[in-house]
């Protein structure tokens, strides 16, 4: 590296003297050069203290990020961002219709997650959906078509904004609370499988108060079923602060003979760490587990919510200033030499067109034909008559 940058240095000087015009871009490319050279290849970075409940040790509280993970953790969480952003303004154009509630604000949440668990695990989570379908392995141009309601959506335009589902991801459900003893049930095959997998069983800190959770917990307790229970705890259900809707907001400790441990949700590396004890701890066989992840949404509950009416806009931009989670990975990679400011505006550069032209296919693609609504009712069920959706027509289903 060194000889390359004498070299161009040389190059440098006598383009100076011959074409003046050509130094900057020869300068240009020395510094890009000399940049990528000096660029660290990981770092150390200090995290807040986890709350822990019946565990006597939890998560370090240091993690080492390598410049690679870095830049993936950043494109996957600007690609939610814009995306969700996308998705907002589809809506307002009256493209999206239906319920639709938006991500943005929590992205270090599903991108944490995803870092610390295998593709082969399993993750179930209520209808704030759409980051977990990306990071399932879901393209956005399926998931924008799934919102239009297209044909080529990832669930052929019939599932929209809480109904979207992956290879090991059962959704998306619209449901509140819900998904969590199907998440028992999911895990308790991985029990009776015996394959060392585990599931990711998410939901919000309204749900949090219904009770087949905590039957749920009580199952998976007794059957120490691999099984980690995530509190996204965004501090308001619906237009409810957590405050006025729960005599206890010590949401990871609400498994009361589950362990259980509270993670600053909106630090990538806090919700990987963290995730990463959970499931070890799932593997090892002591049973279940219980994470609260403390996060925000900027928007409101859903489209229909402005989201300003029970909170202050004061308060959404404080924590966009002081704890938004793009933001700080941002400022750690740039402020430790994992990446420069350039680098990650070229990633922001490749999102934004990437949406745009996911949004291009979600507007032209074709609605699904009418005859196919009874399609794919059941997956490897032989076709069969479908009553009901329409008075006038009879439809047949195909498997």
């Amino acid at each position: 590296m060194r000889k390359m940058l004498a070299a161009l240095s040389r190059l440098l000087q006598g383009t100076a003297a011959s074409r003046p015009g050509a130094v900057s871009e020869v300068a240009r490319v020395v510094v890009a050069s000399r940049n990528y050279a000096d660029f660290a290849n990981e770092a150390t970075f200090e995290i807040k203290k986890y709350d822990l409940h019946r565990l006597e040790e939890g998560p370090p509280t240091t993690a080492v990020l390598t410049r690679e993970q870095g830049l993936q953790y950043y494109k996957t969480m600007q690609t939610i961002r814009r995306m969700e952003l996308k998705a907002d303004q589809l809506y307002k154009q009256k493209i999206i219709r239906g319920f639709c509630h938006l991500y943005d604000g929590q992205e270090a949440c599903c991108v944490g997650l995803e870092a610390a668990i295998n593709r082969t695990d399993h993750l179930i989570t209520a209808y704030r959906a759409h980051g977990f379908t990306y990071t399932r392995g879901i393209p956005v141009r399926e998931i924008l078509a799934e919102l239009t309601g297209r044909i080529g959506g990832c669930a052929k335009g019939k599932g929209g904004s809480m109904h979207m589902y992956a290879k090991n991801f059962y959704g998306g459900n619209g449901i509140v609370g819900a998904q969590v003893p199907l998440g028992a049930g999911i895990a308790l095959a991985c029990k009776y499988f015996g394959n060392d997998e585990i599931c990711v069983t998410l939901y919000g800190d309204g749900a949090a108060n219904q009770g087949q959770i905590f039957e749920t917990f009580n199952m998976a307790a007794l059957w120490k079923l691999p099984c980690i229970f995530i509190c996204e705890n965004n501090r308001y259900g619906m237009g409810t602060s957590v405050e006025r809707a729960a005599a206890s907001t010590d949401y990871y400790k609400r498994g009361d003979f589950i362990p259980g441990l509270r993670v600053d949700g909106m630090d990538v590396l806090a919700v990987r760490e963290a995730t990463k004890f959970a499931a070890g701890h799932c593997r090892a066989g002591k049973g279940p587990i219980v994470m609260e992840l403390q996060t925000y949404r900027y928007h409101g509950h859903s489209m229909s919510d402005p989201g300003v009416s029970y909170r202050t806009r004061e308060e959404i931009q404080e924590v966009r200033s002081k704890s938004d989670p793009i933001t700080l990975l941002k400022d750690r990679m740039v402020n430790n030499n994992l990446a420069s400011v350039e680098e990650l505006k070229e990633i922001d550069v490749e999102v934004r067109k990437q949406i745009e032209d996911a949004a291009q296919f979600a507007t032209t693609d074709p609605e699904p034909p009418l005859e196919e609504l009874g399609n794919y009712i059941y997956n490897k069920e032989p076709p069969f008559e479908v009553r009901g959706p329409n008075q006038w027509t009879r439809y047949k289903s195909v498997g």
